[in-house]
């Protein structure tokens, strides 16, 4: 399997998943949250559908289609039920991209060629960027539950 397209299948499964716990999810908070996280698959997927067109000729194959999957570390159910118990799902999510970005940077470095390393350690970059982003979609919907501001704050400059 070309590694553009195992990369572009994972993230059609990741963003599945997500979409299922959007319409699992009791919480307007939390359907707004996986309702984010699958539309940031979503864009990442077309990201890497445009790299792999610029890359064809260049791309690797020989991946192991089972080792092309997304394995989420929880179940949706199990999700669900730890959101009740911990609100912070951030963790799980970064938790799956790091485990990505190991995912290809293993694979780089066991690379036989140049041209497989090459593309992999693209690939790895492209994850670094939506981890990025993913802890950009956390910080916007935790932002309501941290942000600090009082009327009695507001003479802070005076001092």
């Amino acid at each position: 399997m070309n590694v553009f397209d195992c990369a572009i299948k994972i993230e059609e499964e990741t963003r599945v998943y997500y979409e299922g716990l959007k319409e699992e999810a009791m919480e307007p908070e939390m359907k707004m949250l996986f309702s984010m996280l699958a539309a940031s698959e979503e864009e990442h997927k077309s990201r890497l559908l445009r790299l792999k067109q610029r890359m064809e000729g260049g791309a690797v194959t020989g991946l192991n289609h089972g080792a092309c999957s997304f394995r989420p570390l929880l179940s949706q159910r199990e999700l669900l039920d730890e959101c009740e118990r911990d609100p912070h799902l951030y963790r799980f999510a970064v938790e799956n991209e790091e485990r990505d970005i190991r995912f290809y940077e293993e694979l780089a470095a066991a690379a036989p060629d140049r041209r497989t390393r090459r593309s992999l350690k693209i690939l790895a970059a492209e994850e670094r960027r939506h981890l990025e982003k993913i802890e950009n979609i956390y910080s916007f919907v935790e932002t309501p539950r941290t942000y600090l501001e009082w009327g009695e704050f507001s003479n802070l400059r005076e001092l």
